[in-house]
């Protein structure tokens, strides 16, 4: 049983105030913003103490910025669950969050690194061109 006064809703609008520095352009939700929102969220900003960490996967794409020192959490800058793993979605990823502007570091999974670089992916019947 609550006391009497008790809010349970406190939390329900906490994200009114960041969901400023995001916009969406198709399935993909983005930060337009970066600078901004971390004024918002009380943190200094330096593109070079961040790095960009991609995960997709063959129905969702996520970008999360990690703190190379692991003082402060991580923080969500892009989001999709719709968009596949393909070169040009990971393109409009970029190209939304401004990545060419921060230069951050990547780290991601081999295979989005091999998508990034180019090379093919899933199962393949020969490992190299030597054994075709």
């Amino acid at each position: 049983m609550l006391a009497q006064g008790t809010k349970i809703s406190v939390y329900r609008d906490r994200h009114e105030e960041l969901v400023t520095f995001f916009d969406q352009d198709g399935s993909l939700c983005f930060c337009k913003d970066i600078n901004g929102l971390f004024d918002a969220l009380g943190c200094e900003y330096d593109s070079k103490e961040w790095r960009l960490f991609i995960d997709s996967s063959k129905r969702s794409l996520k970008a999360v910025l990690l703190h190379n020192g692991n003082v402060y959490p991580s923080i969500p800058i892009a989001h999709s669950v719709e968009l596949k793993e393909t070169y040009t979605n990971m393109e409009l990823l970029f190209d939304r969050t401004q990545y060419k502007k921060h230069n951050w570091n990547i780290c991601a999974h081999l295979k989005v690194v091999a998508l990034l670089l180019g090379m093919q992916l899933g199962y393949t019947k020969y490992y190299c061109f030597i054994c075709e």
